[in-house]
């Protein structure tokens, strides 16, 4: 997917480590054992992606130490593309005819920027549809295993979420007013 858009192996990796780890410092040995490429290809990226903005260095004890900038410009549309094409979200858009008939599958934008949650009503992961549960719970374990956390996730029927959604229910509004990425569906039909 992401490899369709950027042409450099080395950069698309370094794009989904920098961006499944936000705010997360690397050093570039670091960087360089996480993605598997060789040092100087790495380097030649990182000082790529300094110009245009995207990561900035911090030298620390003779070691340089690279963050993406959350002030880059596209950091939020990458940020969903990354979303979108690793993890639980590549995973529901491959596993897509095995889950049934999904209408709406929405990451939370919370879950995707590593924010914790904010309390019991915070959802990471929204499905709507007709689901096969148990397809569903083995992707959301691998994703769990993989973050090292638990995912709190919400499956709903059609009905059920059109029923929440025009008696404007705290749930669903809250779902449907935070950030959100869509991996399966249109956002203006999630919210219209």
């Amino acid at each position: 997917m992401l490899e369709d858009i950027v042409i450099s192996r080395v950069r698309v990796k370094m794009l989904e480590l920098f961006l499944s780890n936000p705010g997360m410092i690397f050093h570039v040995r670091d960087i360089v054992r996480r993605v598997g490429e060789e040092i100087n290809a790495v380097r030649r990226e990182l000082a790529h992606m300094e110009k245009a903005g995207m990561v900035s260095k911090e030298p620390r004890a003779n070691r340089l130490f690279y963050v993406f900038k959350k002030e880059y410009p596209l950091y939020n549309e990458l940020t969903g593309i990354i979303a979108k094409s690793t993890g639980v979200g590549l995973e529901m858009y491959k596993q897509k005819a095995k889950l049934g008939k999904i209408k709406f599958a929405v990451i939370s934008g919370r879950l995707v920027r590593g924010l914790p949650n904010r309390g019991g009503n915070d959802v990471d992961l929204l499905i709507v549809g007709t689901v096969v549960l148990p397809e569903l719970a083995q992707i959301v374990k691998a994703e769990e295993g993989r973050r090292g956390r638990e995912l709190n996730y919400t499956v709903m029927t059609e009905e059920e979420f059109e029923f929440r959604k025009s008696r404007r229910d705290p749930f669903v509004l809250s779902i449907l007013t935070g950030s959100k990425i869509m991996v399966i569906g249109d956002e203006e039909d999630l919210v219209s």
